[in-house]
């Protein structure tokens, strides 16, 4: 876990998928915080804590990570935060305004106590917002060495927020203009582990600049096109969902 930490602290910077990220999440936040500046934000699952500094501009941020190597990271960055998993918070029942999680559902062993646990920390009228792997075809390597449990479909991502007394508000297939790609990669990497087992995760390479330019501008394009046209299918999926 180390050394994908490693590989993720060095990426999340510049490579075209964490930059696209941001594009699709940062009207989404803007419209959930409403121009506020005093939320009281969980992250659940910070990895490097990259994302805090972000969360930040919404308010007061806390977070927890289950890996030493995670707590090492964020806290070797200032980022405060304590040892936990999505499936015990340790928080108080309505603490919090905003909950998010950023690929770590699909990981936890029960993602529906997970989300219960989401929705308890809530207060009521809160929202929570999290992204997920979506669609089981687009399984790779990547899904083998970061312990994914599961994908999601919008239904599936749908009954799980709903099992956990939320109400979606809205849920987003992400990445529709990669998945080309993507299914070519998957594709080979699966042939390749007929042979061996995958030693890293290649997807967090940063590709030479032209190539990670170009990409950046095709997700940021379809992040921009989204807001009025929604994706009917993705790597990922977008999930804001809120309390009632």
């Amino acid at each position: 876990m180390g050394d994908l930490l490693e590989l993720t602290g060095r990426a999340e910077a510049t490579h075209f998928w964490f930059r696209g990220f941001r594009t699709f999440l940062a009207p989404v936040m803007q419209e959930v915080a409403g121009g506020r500046r005093d939320l009281l934000i969980v992250d659940c699952g910070c990895g490097t804590g990259y994302n805090l500094a972000r969360l930040q501009q919404y308010g007061r941020a806390f977070a927890f990570d289950l890996t030493p190597d995670a707590m090492r990271h964020a806290r070797a960055a200032g980022r405060p935060l304590v040892r936990a998993d999505m499936e015990h918070i340790p928080f108080r029942s309505g603490t919090f305004d905003l909950a998010t999680s950023f690929d770590v559902v699909q990981s936890v062993p029960d993602d529906r106590k997970a989300l219960r646990e989401v929705a308890r920390v809530l207060k009521p009228g809160g929202h929570a917002i999290l992204n997920v792997t979506a669609l089981d075809l687009l399984r790779g390597d990547h899904s083998v060495v970061w312990g994914e449990v599961r994908r999601y479909t919008a239904a599936g991502a749908a009954r799980l927020v709903e099992d956990a007394g939320l109400r979606p508000v809205r849920i987003r297939y992400l990445f529709a203009s990669l998945v080309p790609l993507m299914l070519a990669t998957r594709t080979a990497q699966k042939v390749m582990r007929l042979a061996r087992e995958p030693q890293g995760d290649e997807d967090l390479t940063v590709p030479p600049a032209p190539i990670n330019a170009a990409l950046t501008w095709l997700v940021r394009g379809e992040a921009a096109l989204s807001l009025r046209v929604p994706m009917p299918f993705g790597s990922s999926l977008l999930i804001v969902a809120r309390k009632p």
